[in-house]
């Protein structure tokens, strides 16, 4: 394995990058218990590698990058830690909002935002206000996120617009439904990546990941570092992507 960051970026081939990234953040809690600490603590430290993981991304030119950020199972947790979470959304939104403008990100959400609390609500509007003209890298935030909901809210809008007269039932097909979910007009995320040692899905992107390919580490979030993501990179393009083909 090489450890050298730099060295690893180099043998990445910049001519099969994936066009779009999805990344599972697990393993904060785990990360603050194992050093004694409250699960929040393991929260901040993650929040320093969301703003690595976005800026290696950027740097290498990936057109789409998703971090889920917040599921719908997620309001399950201690209040004490939802709120953690959502200061800590404010904090990175307040603090990083200047630079994603600079650098042409856009901000997209993914998932339903009007059950958050009024202020990351509207500091995550704002956001996604003010970066909506730019054309670079999009970066998709899944916040109050589950698959199933969004599955679920794709089939309401459709059967809205079927009352409407706008469409019939013999229009839907497998490509026109992805226009209804939260991802429309997106590629499907070539590479999903799940750091912390978990093997499953989580309820995330249910649809659009039929045929993602799957890096799994056992890498807690916190630890997660660039090198990390050009190891997942690299192992992507060594595969035979077949589609179901041959």
């Amino acid at each position: 394995m090489i450890n050298n960051t730099n060295e690893l970026k180099t043998k990445i081939n910049m001519d099969k990058l994936p066009k779009h990234i999805s990344i599972i953040m697990d393993g904060n809690g785990r990360w603050a218990e194992k050093r004694s600490l409250p699960r929040n603590f393991g929260h901040q430290e993650g929040m320093k590698r969301v703003i690595e993981t976005v800026e290696a991304a950027y740097e290498l030119g990936i057109e789409y990058l998703t971090l889920y950020a917040f599921s719908t199972e997620n309001w399950k947790r201690p209040a004490s830690e939802i709120e953690g979470l959502m200061k800590i959304l404010i904090i990175y939104i307040r603090r990083e909002l200047d630079k994603i403008t600079k650098n042409n990100i856009v901000i997209n959400i993914l998932g339903d935002i009007s059950e958050l609390h009024e202020i990351p609500r509207r500091e995550v509007e704002k956001a996604v206000e003010r970066t909506k003209n730019n054309t670079g890298m999009v970066l998709n935030i899944a916040l109050n996120y589950g698959g199933r909901d969004e599955i679920v809210h794709g089939i309401k809008e459709y059967l809205k617009e079927i009352e409407m007269g706008k469409v019939s039932v013999d229009d839907l097909n497998i490509n026109s439904f992805s226009s209804y979910l939260y991802t429309k007009g997106q590629p499907d995320p070539d590479l999903v990546i799940r750091p912390s040692g978990e093997q499953r899905l989580s309820n995330f992107l249910l649809y659009q990941i039929a045929y993602s390919e799957f890096w799994f580490s056992d890498v807690l979030w916190p630890d997660f570092k660039a090198n990390h993501l050009y190891e997942a990179i690299i192992e992507f393009q060594n595969r035979n992507r077949r589609f179901g083909g041959i």
